[in-house]
């Protein structure tokens, strides 16, 4: 437990967290990755030059702060990092570096005005958040390992390798040591853990699961990027130089964003390849629940998935939609009005900007919050914050 005392200095610090909580954590990652180099084994370098990681870390110190009497409050946020942790592979002694790098940040971008007593606050405060994320991931590791599962990263084996259009491929992926794959639910997703030729330290991406759970394989489907700086290097690198009989890492099925069994009306929504988690969701349904899926994609050739998403929509008896963006412009109230209800859970993912835009049509519709699902792949970000870095 944390004293009063330390709360209340905690407390005082939030105003200045909201001014320069992004200038200490840009210093943060700077100082880190030049003592520690090892590290950028674990970050998505893309993230890190986009300011992604950065702002993603100072909401999380700033929300810490601003809820330090009632850590509770940010269970959600932790919940979701936590996640994102396990799949990285994210160990406890790593706890210890982030927290020595952090306070020096602070002292070296608040000068004087980090005083001893506050250091001495927020090293005693960062020790109790740490012991809260290691917790929680200590049981996701243990959750990981039941039933065939396992810990950190393994080997899989390149299956198969099947175009889906012009843009996006699936990769088949089947364990190196034939062993049972544990169940994973609709909407989750493994990291893929690889070394691409010319880089000195692995990268790591998070890909949805684009097929229904099966003992047997895992299957990823990847969008080709025109980005490649680092933005797109591991994706294009799979769908360039990773071959039928190649093998990567992979760690273990993660996430939160999955379908939630009511009765309530369902849209799903996507953008993209945002599209993989909603119809994976989609192609666990059966009959019963009133379903409608509105399909964005920029043109036909870029649309994954939409014959097997129109199929099932009908074999439910829902409704399904496609919008082009490059035909009618980007997805309106009006697109979405006639498939929502008060009643309706959205689930929701694509581009940070289209998912700003979709949840605030909803809102405007008379949607509340905790009907709104959505999921994006990155750090932990405000939606607002994210769509401004995109």
């Amino acid at each position: 437990m944390l004293s009063q005392q330390t709360i209340d200095i905690i407390k005082s610090t939030v105003p200045v967290l909201e001014q320069h909580g992004v200038t200490i954590t840009k210093t943060f990652y700077k100082n880190l990755f030049e003592k520690h180099p090892e590290l950028l084994n674990y970050f998505n370098h893309a993230n890190q030059v986009r300011g992604r990681q950065q702002t993603a870390l100072a909401n999380t110190v700033y929300a810490a702060a601003a809820h330090i009497d009632n850590l509770q409050a940010i269970v959600p946020a932790v919940m979701q990092i936590a996640h994102k942790h396990r799949g990285l592979g994210i160990l406890p002694e790593h706890y210890p570096i982030v927290g020595e790098n952090l306070l020096a940040a602070i002292k070296e971008v608040l000068g004087d005005a980090a005083t001893d007593d506050i250091l001495n606050a927020w090293a005693e405060a960062y020790g109790v958040i740490a012991d809260v994320f290691i917790s929680v991931e200590e049981d996701l590791y243990k959750e990981a390992e039941k039933d065939g599962g396992w810990r950190l990263f393994k080997t899989f084996l390149v299956t198969k390798k099947v175009p889906v259009n012009e843009i996006v491929t699936s990769f088949y992926l089947e364990p190196v040591d034939g062993e049972i794959l544990p169940e994973f639910k609709p909407g989750q997703y493994i990291t893929v853990r690889v070394k691409v030729p010319g880089d000195e330290y692995t990268s790591n991406r998070h890909y949805t699961l684009s097929q229904p759970s099966n003992n047997n394989e895992y299957r990823i489907s990847v969008k080709v990027e025109d980005e490649c700086d680092p933005k797109g290097v591991v994706s294009n690198f799979l769908h360039k130089q990773v071959n039928v009989g190649d093998t990567i890492e992979v760690s273990a099925p993660a996430g939160l964003f999955t379908l939630e069994e009511n009765n309530s009306p369902l849209l799903f929504v996507s953008g993209g390849i945002g599209v993989t988690p909603l119809n994976t969701m989609l192609q666990t349904m059966e009959l019963g629940r009133q379903v409608s899926f509105v399909q964005c994609a920029r043109n036909d050739k870029s649309a994954a998935f939409k014959e097997q998403i129109e199929k099932k929509v009908n074999e439910l008896n829902g409704s399904y939609r496609i919008l082009y963006s490059e035909e009618t412009g980007y997805v309106t109230k009006e697109d979405l009005a006639p498939f929502i209800s008060k009643d309706t859970e959205i689930y929701i993912c694509g581009p940070a900007p289209f998912m700003e835009t979709v949840i605030s049509i909803a809102r405007d519709l008379g949607v509340s919050d905790d009907q709104i699902h959505f999921e994006f792949f990155g750090p932990a970000m405000s939606l607002e914050a994210l769509a401004s870095a995109n």
